[in-house]
């Protein structure tokens, strides 16, 4: 059972992980394909979810074998903590997804791991770098065309949708605590031996409209983007992929590996664009069926 984060480094220390001797299927050749890698300038991936029974890991490790890039975020919950700490389940493909995840970084990929709420026991060692994987709170990414752009998971936005409307009688000030304050109250809890209070989970029962959610939360994040100056957000969180414009400021999200298996990626002249794995790999299935159909 995975009881807490010190337990957690640990058995990345012992895997070989936090050691500079690398283990020896780093260096083992990917099986020959007959389809040439895309080559993409960042990649962005978030809430796999891995320790749940709900993550795609198989049609995840194919999309991670399929390109090759010169960064890749993970933007958080890609490790389930809440739900390991109740019952262990870790199959072998959600120990491939670590493997393939580990050999872009060993192949000189900038591997940057935003923490997230599930997976927020890693949060407390933020700065520290594991297997070349940097863990950090939040980054700010620069596209090839020179835009600068916030990476960060998204949970400490729900408090902003939830209380949108005092928020807008009480103004930044208040605006700026409530953004912090999911992870801070996090932070002292940990700290105090309790367990995560979901923020996120509260509010979804507060927001009847599934729909209203989304656009708040939207809202949200491109807010934060205008007030520190810059020209878009990255995020993950609400498993709803999406690339939106809120007047000068960009709002992406990557989506999740538990319903829609889709990425953020970056092309090598700064374009950027969403990936549907699962509507990609089942047109490339049938597309010898429509071949021997038209012959």
């Amino acid at each position: 059972m995975l009881a807490t984060s010190k337990d957690l480094l640990q058995n990345l220390t012992d895997a070989g992980l936090g050691k500079p001797n690398y283990p020896a299927w780093l260096d083992m050749p990917d099986p020959k394909g007959f389809r040439p890698k895309h080559r993409y300038r960042s990649v962005w991936i978030s809430d796999i979810h891995l320790g749940t029974r709900g993550c795609n890991a198989t049609l995840l490790v194919d999309f991670l074998r399929s390109f090759e890039c010169e960064t890749l975020y993970l933007v958080g919950d890609i490790v389930d903590g809440w739900r390991l700490k109740k019952g262990w389940y870790w199959p072998d493909a959600h120990n491939e997804v670590i493997r393939r995840v580990l050999k872009h970084a060993h192949r000189r990929t900038r591997v940057v791991f935003v923490a997230g709420n599930h997976d927020e026991m890693l949060r407390d060692f933020a700065g520290l770098t594991f297997g070349g994987v940097e863990l950090v709170l939040e980054a700010i990414h620069v596209t090839a065309d020179g835009r600068r752009l916030l990476v960060t998971h998204g949970d400490s936005f729900d408090g902003v949708v939830l209380y949108a409307r005092w928020l807008a009688f009480l103004g930044d000030k208040a605006y700026g605590l409530l953004l912090r304050s999911n992870i801070l109250l996090n932070a002292i809890r940990r700290r105090m031996k309790l367990p995560y209070w979901s923020l996120s989970a509260h509010m979804k029962r507060k927001v009847k409209n599934a729909v209203e959610y989304v656009c708040n939360f939207e809202d949200a994040v491109a807010r934060e983007a205008q007030e520190r100056g810059l020209d878009g957000i990255v995020c993950g969180h609400i498993h709803t992929a999406e690339i939106r414009q809120f007047g000068d400021v960009t709002y992406y999200n990557d989506g999740d590996w538990v319903e829609s298996c889709t990425a953020l990626v970056e092309e090598p002249c700064g374009e950027m664009r969403i990936v549907d794995w699962a509507r990609e790999t089942a047109q490339a299935a049938n597309a010898p069926q429509t071949m021997e159909l038209a012959g």
